[in-house]
């Protein structure tokens, strides 16, 4: 495939990420097997996105010793994926999946079954062990034709940037289920405080990880990636100038109206109090005459 038909962007729904882990906990539990595979379902956007909704298991087998020797049932894919159809003809195969935190070597043959089913096949690597709340679980690949040193075409993944979203109805079922588990109200002050503090400790990961790259860029350690480059470009282009006149009179302006609510909530408050003393007070008086 030419880099020019790569994705822009993979959408994973929770409904997959579920799935997986529900085929790896099964599996895992009366057998040995190290990882799980199994075909994703969905559709390409116009623009080019990939918007993975829903997923099924299939039967896989490799050597742990000979990484050459694997198996995967294609007749079992093909007949439940007709099953499928039957149900939602609008999702279609667009990958795979596999448990586990890398890809390896024999991934990018399994890759070559799934051009059968479409010309861009995805690969998710869907790491079930996660818990660092900073970072998604999901790593998403496409293969890409390249020329070795020996002149020979090979193919090679490349990663495609990834993200999880939800339609509303799988917003509400992902909410009754952490409910469940966790016993907990995701409604919360608390836990939307939390989500804030999480989502400035992931930007900051994320910037140490611009700064480490272009460090290394600059001591000639790494050659530097005009795609990438161009990206931060854009990012510091869309940074707002905070030192013009007009945002420092509007942020004042904004945190003097703060503070005013903030005063006439505690002077309501204090009124109130005193009142409820004196009202205190006068009963008290009646019931001693």
């Amino acid at each position: 495939m030419s880099t020019l038909n790569k994705p822009p962007l993979v959408i994973i729904h929770p409904l997959v990420l579920i799935s997986v882990v529900d085929h790896y906990n099964r599996i895992i539990s009366k057998t040995q097997q190290p990882r799980v595979v199994g075909a994703l379902l969905g559709e390409r956007k116009p623009d080019g996105v990939i918007d993975i909704t829903n997923s099924y298991a299939l039967p896989f087998e490799e050597d742990p010793k000979d990484q050459n020797i694997w198996y995967l049932d294609h007749i079992y894919n093909e007949t439940l994926f007709e099953l499928h159809r039957k149900i939602n003809i609008n999702e279609k195969i667009v990958g795979w999946y596999s448990t586990g935190s890398r890809f390896k070597p024999n991934d990018i043959q399994i890759n070559q079954i799934f051009y059968k089913y479409t010309s861009t096949p995805i690969f998710v690597i869907i790491d079930v062990h996660q818990f660092d709340p900073l970072s998604l679980p999901t790593e998403a690949y496409t293969s890409v034709d390249e020329i070795s040193k020996s002149g020979e075409i090979i193919q090679n993944f490349v990663h495609i940037p990834s993200t999880v979203q939800a339609f509303e109805p799988e917003e509400i079922g992902v909410e009754q289920l952490l409910r469940e588990i966790n016993n907990v109200d995701t409604q919360s002050l608390s836990a939307k405080a939390e989500q804030k503090i999480n989502g400035v400790k992931g930007m900051n990961k994320k910037i140490a990880q611009i700064q480490q790259y272009l460090t290394l860029i600059q001591q000639g350690k790494v050659k530097p990636n005009q795609l990438i480059i161009n990206n931060l470009q854009e990012i510091l282009n869309y940074l707002p100038n905070l030192g013009t006149s007009e945002v420092v009179q509007a942020f004042t302006t904004k945190n003097n109206d703060n503070m005013l609510t903030i005063y006439l909530a505690s002077l309501m408050r204090s009124i109130i109090a005193y009142h409820n003393l004196i009202n205190n007070q006068a009963q008290q008086d009646k019931k001693v005459k």
